[in-house]
């Protein structure tokens, strides 16, 4: 084993040659080492702000639902790594990927009987895009290529997921322009438990109904839009999207890798509204946080009628796709998710963040506060100091990661109420400061 770096080295490593997350190069701001992590916990190498170690407000990018070395996730991933830790899916199987596909296929929406595993949510909406697009071709309607999204929305990093990410005022506004230009609706109306506006309804049946020709899918956040804007609106324009989407011959996505295993208090958010995707991509908690890897399933006429196209496969294959160490750990995240009363626990840490960020709608500069399931988001009326907000929660013992104009949290379903908390005491210290 090589010498364990200091804190000082690291950093300095860190900082030559290191590109982090929507960051610059070099860095502009000392990221914070970490040491270990346990529970809900971050153990850093040397202390912050008076702090040795944080509660994790953030669930590791909302995938660490079940907190850190975790025993059962640990044994999981231990007894596949002693058997193969990968081999090539191509021709290949194995029952890790095999059940983890049938578990999906059991806990998802009926129609969805398909799956497609691959590396990263990203590369899942990826997936799903071209599963619609080669469904048309092969259905002998090549011109239906487009995709319809609303605004406010964000789906990944590469390519076709950038070009339905909002193109005014999102992450990819570089990228307008050069990107497949999609067609959008305006943001979904606001307020989880709000009626469904028919206003609204109706633009989004207009645009469906006059771009039908040359669309391919509509892909949509279901319940919640998640980094691009932390919105919720309600559930009945699901059903709205699923109604004219049937009606205009259009197949209907949903994008579930934020809000999929239980984050908005349903297993998945499509459940509030009852409807049932032809596509759906699911990713972040799937393997509990513990190592990359998404899904794309499908209903079974998506499924039959690429396969009678001319080119008869879904031509993609990612080198790790299935991999088996990932599959194993995702099955035990799974199965020890549902194995709880898991619903009680989102109903629970709901609760606390209620109670807790409730003293953040009377500071200043704060636009709105809201609360879905174990999601809790403090709006301001100006873009986050990032740096200054940061520090606000670390002096409190905790780890959030604000971004434009929010500071949100999303924590393990493991977190205690004592700890709970103490994340929307950071979260207000958050908001004030930043």
């Amino acid at each position: 084993m090589p010498e364990p770096l200091s804190p000082a080295d690291l950093r300095a490593l860190d900082r030559a040659h290191v590109w982090h997350p929507y960051g610059p190069m070099p860095g502009r701001q000392e990221p914070l080492v970490v040491e270990s992590a346990s529970g809900v916990r971050l153990r850093l190498a040397e202390p912050a702000h008076g702090q040795n170690e944080l509660v994790d407000g953030m669930s590791s990018w909302w995938s660490a639902v079940h907190g850190y070395n975790h025993p059962v996730l640990n044994e999981a991933a231990r007894g596949q790594l002693d058997r193969m830790s990968h081999v090539m899916f191509g021709g290949l199987t194995h029952e890790p990927a095999v059940r983890l596909a049938a578990r999906l296929v059991e806990i998802t929406p009926e129609p969805l009987q398909h799956v497609f595993l691959a590396d990263s949510g990203s590369v899942s909406v990826e997936v799903a895009v071209k599963m619609c697009l080669q469904y048309w071709r092969s259905a002998g309607r090549p011109a239906k290529q487009r995709l319809l999204t609303w605004r406010g929305g964000y789906h990944g990093d590469t390519w076709q997921p950038m070009s339905v990410c909002d193109p005014e005022g999102g992450m990819h506004e570089l990228w307008s322009g050069a990107l497949p230009q999609q067609v959008f609706a305006d943001e979904p109306p606001a307020g989880f438990g709000m009626e469904p506006d028919a206003a609204y309804a109706g633009h989004l049946r207009e645009l469906i109904a006059h771009h039908a020709d040359e669309l391919a899918a509509v892909i949509v956040e279901p319940v919640v839009q998640g980094a691009g804007g932390m919105r919720f609106h309600s559930p009945g324009y699901l059903r709205v999207l699923r109604e004219a989407c049937d009606a205009h011959g259009v197949l209907l996505v949903f994008d579930e890798i934020a809000t999929g295993f239980g984050r908005t208090g349903k297993l998945f958010a499509a459940e509030h509204a009852g409807v049932s995707p032809d596509v759906m991509c699911v990713g972040k908690a799937l393997t509990g946080g513990y190592l990359t890897m998404a899904a794309t399933l499908c209903t079974t006429a998506v499924a039959e009628g690429i396969s009678r196209g001319e080119v008869p496969v879904l031509a993609h294959g990612p080198t790790f796709m299935g991999n088996p160490l990932a599959s194993a750990v995702a099955c035990a995240s799974v199965d020890l998710l549902l194995g709880q009363d898991w619903e009680q626990e989102i109903k629970r840490i709901e609760a606390g963040l209620r109670d807790g960020l409730a003293a953040a709608s009377g500071l200043p500069g704060v636009r709105d506060v809201r609360v879905l399931g174990a999601i809790g988001v403090v709006q301001l009326d100006h873009e986050v100091d990032m740096a200054a907000a940061t520090r606000a929660a670390v002096r409190e013992g905790v780890w959030l990661r604000p971004f434009r104009d929010l500071v949100y949290t999303m924590p393990p379903y493991v977190t205690g109420d004592d700890d709970v908390a103490r994340i929307c005491r950071a979260v207000c210290a958050a908001a004030r400061e930043g």
